[in-house]
Order: structure tokens, then C-alpha cells, then sequence
């Protein structure tokens, strides 16, 4: 049996070997902690017929996990330093393909039909990088990829804020959207103990299992995530507030929202973060006929 790369002393090791210094500009933390891995993979529910992209993959701690249950792991990384450790740490898992490419900037579609062909399901599993965490979880929904789900590793701040529930400080925007695309439950915390270079907040892995159709069905999808974003725009004003300030745009359209509210029998007075995300797709189908009617 392989010696696993996730303990502290095989990655000093590994680190050490090829004089690797961490870059804080690409939020580079790597796991030391097998039993954490394994249970990431554990939750993605990974099996011999599953294909994964995993981005970020550092010197190949969970890549390696992957590999031994895959059928094939193709990991997107940025470091171009950390190619030739992975050469080595990855070398005895021939299911594995490292692309140098950042993932934002990647074809997800052609990578997909180009190496899980023979996979029967497709997962992301990741222990991103937190300052793109975000845009990297909004590009995997948005590009409408043949995904079964996503398992990744983020700041716990940010997964609450995904998996948040209406009437809560950390539901807004972000939880619509991704709720909107999937069902999201935080699985699992990691405390920065696990890491080397230890973070400075502690981690939660996420599952966000892709759903068959949106959560909602809507009439003007991206006027829906318009209306959204403007009635968390300053969480301490009211739905009705936000709504104006977002909408009138020299119009003086304040009784047109006024009555729409009325008529789809929601509380002007009450914030967005109140608001389901039923509700707002009934607001933004309402507004959409007064608003952006031919």
C-alpha cells in the first residue's frame, strides 16, 4: 500500500524536495490529514464508474484519494511550480490527468467530452481556493455541465451562506442562487488544525447535489437573479426600498412595485432576506410583465 501525501511528514517532505514555498496570492492550503480526505471522498459518494474534476489540486492529497476510487480524476491546476510534484506524487494512478489551465478560464464542456466519455455519472471534488471560491461554484452551475453534484472544502463562512435558510443573517444572494441550481448541505467542518499553512478561519465541506430542473420555473431567469441581487443590495432596507432604487431608473415606477407587491400579496416592508426563494420567483415573473413588458 502507497504511503498516503497527506501527513505532515511525508508533505514536508514533498515540499521540501523541491523547495516549494506557498503563495499566499493563490490561497494555497494543503490538507495533512487523511482521514479528512477520505471522508470528502466518502460524501461525494465516488465509485469506479464515477469521472471527477477536482480543481486546485496542490501536491496531489486528494487527487490521490480520488484516484484509488475513480475511474479517472482530470485536476485543473494554476501553479505551474506545482507540475513536476505531481509528475511525481501522482505517478502510480494512471486514471489521473493534470491540466495546467485556470479552471475559470477552462472549457469545462470539451474537458468533459473529451475524458469521462466512459464515465457513467460526473462529480466535482475540491478543496478550493477561498478567494475564488464563489465564482468558481457559480461557473460549474452556470456552464449547465453534466454534473451529478459538488463536494467541495470552503471557508465555513461561505457555506453557510449557501446553505442558508430564509429569516437568517447568512441567507442572500448567493444562497439563492446556488439553491436555485441545487440542494445544498453543509456535510462536515474541518478545523484550520488540518492545514499547512493554517488558514486563519476554520473549513466546511459542502455537497451541492445539481437538481433535474431549477429550483423554480421562471419567466425571465436573468431578471429573477436582478431582483434578487437588488433586494439584498442594502440589507437593512425594506424589500419595497431596494426595489425602487434598483428599478426606477429616472421612472418613477414606485406604484407599479407598490402594487405589484400588493398583488402577489407580499409585504413591501418586509427585507429580502425574509423572501423564499418561491416568493421571489412570483415577484420577478410579476415585475417582469409590468417592467419589462413589450
Amino acid at each position: 500500500m502507497l504511503k498516503d501525501i497527506a501527513t505532515p511528514i511525508r508533505t514536508k517532505a514533498i515540499l521540501e524536495k523541491y523547495g516549494f514555498s506557498f503563495k499566499k496570492s493563490l490561497g494555497q492550503n494543503f490538507l495533512i490529514e487523511p482521514n479528512v480526505l477520505s471522508r470528502i471522498v466518502d460524501h461525494a459518494n465516488v465509485t469506479d464508474k464515477t469521472g471527477v474534476i477536482e480543481i486546485g489540486p496542490g501536491i496531489g492529497a486528494l487527487t490521490e484519494q480520488l484516484a484509488r476510487r475513480a475511474k479517472k480524476v482530470v485536476a485543473f491546476e494554476i501553479d505551474q511550480r506545482l507540475l513536476p510534484i505531481l509528475n511525481e506524487t501522482l505517478a502510480p494512478y494512471p486514471n489521473v490527468t493534470i491540466i495546467h489551465q485556470d479552471v475559470l478560464e477552462a472549457n469545462l464542456k470539451e474537458a468533459i467530452q473529451e475524458h469521462f466519455h466512459d464515465c457513467e455519472e460526473i462529480m466535482v471534488v475540491a478543496n478550493l481556493p477561498y478567494y475564488v471560491t464563489t465564482p468558481i461554484i457559480m461557473k460549474l452551475l452556470e456552464d449547465q455541465l453534466p454534473l451529478k453534484g459538488i463536494v467541495v472544502m470552503l471557508q465555513k463562512e461561505v457555506a453557510d451562506r449557501i446553505s442558508a435558510k430564509p429569516s437568517t443573517k447568512e441567507y442572500g444572494s448567493l444562497s439563492i442562487a446556488v439553491q436555485y441550481y441545487t440542494e445544498a448541505k453543509t456535510v462536515m467542518t474541518v478545523p484550520k488544525t488540518v492545514f499547512v499553512p493554517q488558514p486563519n478561519v476554520d473549513s466546511a465541506i459542502i455537497r451541492l447535489l445539481v437538481r433535474d430542473k431549477p429550483g423554480v420555473e421562471l419567466k425571465n431567469e436573468a431578471f429573477f437573479f436582478q431582483i434578487v441581487r437588488a433586494s439584498f443590495a442594502q440589507r437593512r432596507k425594506t424589500l419595497l426600498n431596494n426595489l425602487v432604487h434598483f428599478l426606477t431608473n429616472g421612472k418613477e415606477l414606485k406604484p407599479v412595485i407598490e402594487e405589484t407587491l400588493a398583488q402577489v400579496e407580499i409585504d413591501g416592508k418586509r427585507r429580502g432576506e425574509s423572501l423564499s426563494i418561491e416568493e421571489f420567483a412570483k415577484l420577478s415573473d410579476a415585475l417582469d410583465m409590468v417592467i419589462n413588458k413589450a
